[in-house]
């Protein structure tokens, strides 16, 4: 039986983690292992990691499943494995329903062995699942990328146990897509678009519940600073130099990416980190043009801070969540621009403001180099990714060629 009566538990019993094929023992399931590695991986990992290796865990174990009676729905099989088999530590079980513990059981007998991973046949039907997305369309580059990613590093793991004697990856030739590095030039603002849209996001909501103007500076911070949304959530006045005159300076030392109550140690929406791609306490201090002091300064005169310090905050004096800000900005960009442009890609995501401002100090003849210490980034990406043209640029560069023509006629 894969589930004690005595002691009920989501994770495989030890008589199930031996996977047997025809009466005969071949050793441990792929999803005895797979839950053994996500136990072994969840301490080490970022939130946000937990969710795409349980999600690439899901896909592989879908892959590794034999047609055997009694399958139950895709749609259950989701649900007992990302939200059960997969998370650590395992919700209480003794309030696991009866369809997810019957689905586990399931699982646990139809399971390949892990060393079937071995036959090229069955580890490129795992590969060519990790391509598709759940309702059988391809995936994004870098999701492919991502689950692919999870794959090696869940191999590498059973070679290291010594749970598999090759490396079942080494044979095969297999291309894994890659991701387009460089920014849609369509999503970058000009600054003047830029301005419309800040300005329309204090018109989003009521005047008394100010939902749109308590995010006029968390917006602002992305494209006047170039922050990740992660970062301008999480700024804090103490980290601030906001002068009456002349350019500011914010000191960023830390993150608050929304993952999901799921997948953090807190069991809260929001996990604190570090700053992405940066040792441990790193910082990263970040200049404030005098337009952006003056709206935060604004902003801290008319609602305050956080009890926190935050600068921004939600009406219960909560972290802003991505949920929020991102209906405010629909909201705006639909006020803001103009019909056509309201339809194209133009800022169509909150990060595409962090994207506008580096384009745009790129634009401005900023060294390559000071704008990659400001972003974050490192040259080489900065370059790859950012080294566009601004909205209505291509104009202006045009008209300048033209003239220079003209003056040799």
């Amino acid at each position: 039986m894969p589930f004690s009566e005595a002691a009920p538990t989501c994770r495989p019993s030890r008589q199930v983690a031996v996977a047997r094929l025809g009466g005969r023992t071949v050793g441990i399931s792929w999803y005895a292992f797979a839950v053994e590695y996500v136990e072994m991986r969840w301490p080490l990992i970022a939130a946000k990691t937990r969710d795409d290796t349980n999600e690439s865990l899901y896909a592989i174990t879908q892959a590794m499943l034999r047609d055997l009676r009694g399958r139950p729905s895709d749609e259950v099989l989701q649900r007992a494995l990302r939200g059960w088999a997969f998370v650590v530590p395992c919700p209480e079980p003794r309030r696991t329903p009866a369809d997810v513990r019957l689905a586990l059981r399931w699982v646990a007998g139809a399971s390949r062995p892990l060393a079937d991973l071995l036959d090229p046949a069955v580890m490129r039907s795992v590969l060519g699942a990790l391509r598709l997305r759940r309702d059988g369309l391809v995936a994004a580059a870098e999701t492919q990328r991502r689950k692919h990613k999870v794959l090696v590093n869940a191999v590498r793991y059973a070679i290291e146990q010594h749970q598999l004697s090759a490396d079942p990856l080494a044979p095969i030739r297999w291309t894994v897509a890659k991701p387009v590095d460089q920014v849609d030039p369509r999503v970058v603002a000009n600054p003047a678009q830029a301005r419309d849209l800040l300005r329309a996001v204090s018109y989003v909501g009521s005047y008394h519940r100010a939902r749109g103007r308590r995010l006029v500076g968390l917006f602002a911070g992305m494209y006047y600073a170039g922050l990740r949304p992660a970062e301008a959530v999480a700024v804090n006045l103490a980290d601030c130099a906001l002068p009456a005159e002349g350019w500011g300076e914010v000191t960023l030392h830390r993150t608050l990416p929304q993952t999901g109550t799921r997948w953090t140690d807190t069991g809260e929406t929001h996990d604190e980190r570090g700053l992405k791609c940066r040792p441990v306490d790193d910082t990263r201090p970040v200049p404030l043009s005098p337009e952006l002091v003056s709206i935060w300064r604004q902003s801290i005169d008319t609602f305050g801070t956080a009890d926190d310090g935050r600068l921004f905050f939600n009406e219960r004096g909560g972290i802003v969540g991505s949920s929020t800000y991102d209906h405010a900005w629909h909201e705006a960009r639909q006020l803001a621009l103009p019909p056509d442009l309201a339809r194209s890609p133009l800022a169509a995501r909150p990060y595409d403001l962090r994207h506008s401002a580096l384009s745009t100090w790129l634009n401005a003849g900023v060294d390559p180099t000071e704008v990659a210490e400001r972003a974050g980034n490192s040259v080489e990406v900065l370059m790859t990714r950012y080294a566009i043209c601004l909205y209505g640029r291509q104009e202006i560069a045009n008209q300048r060629i033209d003239r220079l023509l003209h003056e040799y006629e």
